[in-house]
């Protein structure tokens, strides 16, 4: 095969068309059916299962922050001798566990 080399924007247009000419999606052109079009489907539904993972993901992270944040204002006012609100029913709650266990 011999290349002409042309020069300035024609050689990137023919570079373009000879690797469109060439490339793989030619060879299989014609053998194309309705593998493309479900593997494109499953593609999507796998994105939108992932997405909604991830969301509920970000949830959860979301809602271990706004606890850690709780201890935290907890452990602060603990220090300083006084009792957080909500603290005293959690140790109610804990006690009456341990004393059904």
């Amino acid at each position: 095969m011999v290349f002409v080399i042309p020069r300035g924007p024609i050689l990137l247009k023919a570079i373009l068309q000879n690797v469109m000419n060439e490339g793989p999606h030619r060879k299989e052109s014609g053998k194309r059916g309705r593998k493309p079009g479900r593997k494109s489907a499953e593609k999507v539904d796998m994105k939108a299962k992932l997405e909604e993972l991830v969301a509920d993901r970000e949830k959860a992270v979301f809602a271990l922050r706004k606890e850690l944040e709780k201890y935290l204002d907890w452990a602060k006012e603990l220090d300083e001798g006084r009792i957080p609100e909500g603290a005293q029913e959690l140790v109610d709650e804990i006690a009456s566990v341990k004393q059904e266990s």
